[in-house]
């Protein structure tokens, strides 16, 4: 087995600024942490603190990465999740990438040294490429987000569809003057989820406005941004499908405080269903993803993985959308 000062001579770096990788400093240079990871995986070196685990002693301990600790969303999926795991004896470490690539490899390296028996990703910021690597040391399981590119379990639901019946629900209300925000297009969910946009606008024989899309957002705060730089618009869209409920929440609030009617003079749909939606005034007609279902089945998946050892073979469930209806549109 390699050992630090192997390791630093490989990398060219001092063993302390090695040993602070290893430990998760986080004064440490992105470059630096990358050349030493990568390092490390080609001499296969282990912690010694994580040399005990590797003779097959288990953790019961499960991490569950997210994009957004802030988000309410992964509140109520991580939620569900943890009920199951106190069931059946396990615990979990929350993870918070901060939609970092570089954070979020960082907490992948649990289940290299063995502090966690297997992972769950809620949210995705590297390729598959960069995960697969992991995958012998335990079970990754993603759930929510997705790489259709990925050899692994995937909890999903079908992104373009929901944001095509949230988009065909705004049609056919008669709008035709459609804005649309979402998240980053690097990430497949929210590229999918606009593709569904965009479908039924052609469906319609609508043109897509670019004036009108609002990549990247998503909190409430983000939605309040959206409302002003629409209301300063000469031609201003009649509707907005936002990418959750979050910055649906936001425009409707701006919108009240500037005496725009909504729906009357700015229809408006969220995505996700968190409660949000139902306590706000006027609702927020909405997308419902099952988010209790959801991480119910992932976290099932994802004990059985470990406690069978399984070299478990793709397998994509897909679960339901709906739409609800309340008084936003």
């Amino acid at each position: 087995m390699a050992t630090i000062k192997e390791v630093a001579a490989k990398t060219g770096l001092s063993p302390t600024t090695v040993s602070r990788v290893i430990n998760n400093h986080p004064y440490v240079d992105p470059k630096k942490r990358k050349l030493v990871m990568t390092a490390m995986e080609e001499l296969g070196y282990v912690p010694n603190s994580s040399a005990r685990r590797l003779r097959g002693q288990r953790t019961n301990t499960i991490a569950v990465i997210i994009s957004r600790i802030v988000n309410p969303f992964f509140g109520h999926l991580v939620d569900a999740m943890e009920k199951i795991a106190a069931e059946r004896g396990y615990q979990l470490i929350l993870c918070d990438s901060r939609l970092e690539k570089d954070r979020e490899m960082q907490h992948l390296e649990l289940l290299k040294t063995k502090q966690v028996d297997g992972i769950i990703l809620a949210s995705l910021q590297n390729r598959w490429k960069d995960i697969e690597p992991y995958t012998r040391y335990g079970p990754i399981i993603s759930c929510n987000e997705y790489d259709s590119a990925a050899d692994m379990p995937m909890i999903v639901c079908d992104q373009e569809y929901g944001g095509y019946i949230g988009t065909k629900h705004l049609i056919d209300r008669g709008h035709e003057k459609i804005a649309y925000a979402g998240g980053t297009d690097r990430i497949e969910l929210t590229r999918d989820r606009f593709s569904g946009f965009k479908r039924a606008m052609a469906e319609a024989g609508l043109t897509v406005n670019e004036d009108y899309l609002f990549p990247s957002f998503y909190g409430i705060e983000d939605g309040k941004n959206i409302f002003h730089r629409m209301y300063a618009m000469e031609n201003r869209p009649t509707a907005i499908f936002a990418g959750g409920d979050e910055v649906a929440a936001g425009v409707i609030q701006e919108a009240k405080r500037f005496h725009c009617r909504v729906p009357d003079d700015l229809a408006v749909v969220g995505f996700d269903n968190q409660p949000l939606a139902d306590l706000i005034d006027p609702g927020i007609t909405t997308i419902d993803q099952p988010m209790k279902l959801m991480g119910t089945r992932a976290m099932e998946m994802m004990v059985d993985m470990i406690r069978h050892n399984r070299d478990v073979t793709y397998k994509k469930e897909l679960l339901p959308l709906q739409l609800i209806v309340r008084e936003s549109t």
